[in-house]
């Protein structure tokens, strides 16, 4: 597993994404995506996103059917929060909030984009 620094060089160069891969559970993801779950071994992020993606809190709220934000957040403890929000975390609260146990995830936190059923960074969208 890569550091906190060494995961934020790597992602640094994921600016938009040429290929898009399949997730088993039917997301796609990017290439930034991939190469953030292979450095950090956080495949396991992907797999809880896609998770919601054919529940119904998702396929009932028309803000979360063309963009989602979710914010994975790691407590000092190593335990973490996933959480989806229509928009902006500083405007609206959490639709979606899921506690992670134990988390070896080197950043402090992470955003993550779904946009149009594909899981993006940032950076690329």
């Amino acid at each position: 597993m890569v550091t906190a620094s060494e995961l934020k060089q790597e992602l640094a160069h994921c600016n938009g994404s040429e290929s898009h891969y399949q997730h088993w559970l039917g997301i796609r993801y990017t290439e930034g995506v991939k190469t953030l779950a292979h450095k950090s071994e956080c495949f396991w992020l992907l797999d809880a996103i896609s998770r919601y993606q054919p529940g119904k809190l998702i396929k009932t709220n028309p803000s979360l059917q063309e963009f989602q934000v979710w914010m994975l957040t790691v407590n000092e403890d190593h335990t973490a929060v996933l959480a989806c929000y229509e928009d902006s975390p500083s405007v609206c609260d959490p639709v979606i909030t899921q506690a992670i146990p134990l988390t070896d995830f080197p950043l402090p936190e992470i955003k993550l984009y779904v946009e149009y059923g594909v899981l993006l960074l940032p950076s690329e969208h």
